[in-house]
């Protein structure tokens, strides 16, 4: 199964996305998948914020990890809706999902 969201790309455009919710991928990976310009270049491990993004629809989503928590605070660019995509696993609760891309 898979669920609807949308991805604001770094010029502003809506990029809406099919995320299979059956792969254990997280928003970063889908990102990548559909060639956004996303770097993840620790791997999905919490260690870069180069898969920051501004979460802009009123989703629940997991908690912030500490591993997280320290990222985001040395990050750049950070707003109180910052999230690294890599920490967001795509489920059913997704459907809907709304995100923006944070600047590099």
């Amino acid at each position: 199964m898979d669920v609807k969201i949308t991805v604001i790309d770094r010029q502003g455009v809506a990029h809406p996305l099919d995320a299979p919710t059956d792969m254990a991928m997280n928003i970063m990976e889908v990102c990548k998948a559909f060639e956004l310009p996303v770097d993840g270049i620790c791997g999905g491990m919490a260690m870069c914020a180069s898969c920051q993004l501004y979460v802009l629809s009123d989703h629940e989503l997991v908690e912030k990890s500490p591993d997280e928590e320290a990222m985001l605070s040395e990050a750049l660019h950070v707003k109180k809706n910052s999230r690294l995509g890599c920490q967001i696993p795509v489920d059913e609760k997704l459907e809907g999902l709304k995100v923006e891309l944070a600047p590099e």
